[in-house]
């Protein structure tokens, strides 16, 4: 069994001690608990057990705090789908929402055929016109309609190339052949 290279100072400890209890945000905070635990000796499956975090972040974690210090083990992740619209920017967007339907706004080029309800894809159009904002995952567009006030509620398939009139004159001949008097019918 290799023998363990990573050993904390007494100042390091207190270093990261002091650390967490400065910090709010709870996974920089299990960054400090679990490298300190591992450079203060305890095993590895057992910091694994207590924090939930796993053997590779672990020892990713002491790398880079053995090479970087305790800045090294903040939280710096932005995302990519971070809040694109700021709150007055997304009340006005509910109020748009709602003062306007995507047939309004997008003719017969809306994501359903009536264009009476939002969906994502008309979200996702209106949002990029009126405030240049593009997000990458639907999720987005879905938190973004919750937060507008509007339940998502998927819309039925409709098919843009069929026809109304074609329709019609299909249901009139349905009417026609379904009219024929029992007297007509065939005898077996």
């Amino acid at each position: 069994m290799a023998k363990r290279q990573f050993h904390l100072t007494d100042e390091q400890v207190q270093e990261l001690v002091a650390a967490y209890d400065a910090c709010r945000d709870g996974p920089t905070r299990t960054r400090y608990q679990a490298v300190r635990l591992y450079g203060i000796g305890y095993p590895a499956q057992e910091i694994v057990d207590i924090t939930g975090c796993s053997y590779s972040s672990l020892m990713g974690w002491c790398r880079a705090y053995r090479e970087d210090g305790v800045e090294s083990l903040v939280d710096k992740r932005v995302g990519g789908n971070r809040a694109k619209l700021t709150p007055e920017e997304i009340e006005d967007l509910s109020r748009r929402l709602r003062l306007y339907t995507p047939a309004d706004l997008f003719g017969p080029t809306a994501a359903t055929a009536d264009g009476q309800f939002w969906t994502v894809p008309d979200l996702r159009r209106a949002a990029q016109q009126w405030y240049g904002v593009s997000y990458q995952s639907n999720t987005s567009y879905y938190r973004l309609l919750d937060l507008c006030g509007f339940s998502y509620q998927r819309p039925a398939k409709t098919y843009k190339s069929r026809s109304a009139f074609k329709i019609a004159e299909f249901e009139e001949q349905l009417e026609k052949n379904c009219s024929i008097s029992p007297k007509t019918l065939p005898r077996r």
